[in-house]
C-alpha cells in the first residue's frame, strides 16, 4: 500500500501532464497557482509524518531483525533438538532390536542345550534301563538252567532209585515162590512186573 506522499507526488506528476503549454513553447506550462500550492502545501504537512514513520521504522529495524534472529534461532534449537530425539529414539530401537535378537540367539541356544541334554539323558536312562533288564533275563535264565539241572538230576535219582526198589521187590518175590526161571520170566511178563523208566 502507497504512501500518502507517493500519492501526492502521482498527483503533482498527472497535474503538470494536464497542464497546457505557452503558445509558442514546447517546455512551459500555465499552471494554476492555487492547485499546485494546495497539492504542495499537503506534500509538505505529510512530509514529516511520512518521515517520522520510515525513522521509525529504521530504528525498529534492529529490534525486528534481532526478534527475527531470536525467532529463528529458536525454530533451529527446536529442530535440533527434535532431530537429537528422532536420532536417539532411532538408536535406543536400534539397541532394542539388537538385544531383542541376542536375546533370542540365546534362548534359543538355551533350548537346544537342555534339547541335547534331556536326549543325551534319555539315551543314558535307555541303555541303563536295557542293562538292567538284560542283567534280570540273564540271571532268570541262569536261575531256570540252574532249576532244569537240579530237576533233571533229582529225577534221575528217582527214576534209579525206583528201579532199585522194584529190583527188590521182584527178589523177595522170587523168594516166596521158588520156581525155574523161565516160569518166573513167564509170570514176570504176565503179570506186567517190574518197573522199567527211562530218563528222557
Amino acid at each position: 500500500m502507497s504512501s500518502r506522499i507517493e500519492q501526492l507526488i502521482d498527483e503533482i506528476e498527472e497535474y503538470i501532464d494536464s497542464c497546457k503549454y505557452q503558445p509558442l513553447s514546447n517546455t512551459k506550462i500555465i499552471v494554476n497557482k492555487e492547485e499546485i500550492d494546495e497539492l504542495l502545501r499537503e506534500l509538505r504537512t505529510k512530509t514529516p509524518d511520512e518521515i517520522k514513520r520510515y525513522q521509525k521504522i529504521i530504528s525498529n529495524k534492529e529490534a525486528i531483525l534481532n526478534d527475527a534472529r531470536e525467532k529463528a534461532e529458536s525454530l533451529i534449537n527446536e529442530a535440533t533438538i527434535h532431530t537429537n530425539e528422532l536420532i536417539n529414539e532411532h538408536e535406543i530401537m536400534q539397541q532394542a532390536y539388537m538385544q531383542a535378537n541376542e536375546v533370542v540367539t540365546l534362548a534359543t541356544r538355551q533350548a537346544q542345550e537342555i534339547l541335547d541334554n534331556a536326549t543325551r539323558e534319555a539315551n543314558t536312562v535307555k541303555a541303563s534301563a536295557i542293562k538292567y533288564t538284560d542283567d534280570i533275563l540273564g540271571n532268570l535264565e541262569n536261575f531256570v538252567s540252574a532249576s532244569i539241572d537240579t530237576t533233571m538230576t533229582q529225577y534221575s535219582n528217582l527214576i534209579n532209585s525206583l528201579n532199585n526198589c522194584n529190583d527188590v521187590i521182584k527178589a523177595n518175590r522170587a523168594e516166596l515162590y521158588p520156581m525155574d526161571e523161565e516160569e518166573i520170566s513167564e509170570n514176570s511178563n504176565n503179570a506186567g512186573g517190574g518197573i522199567s523208566l527211562d530218563l528222557i
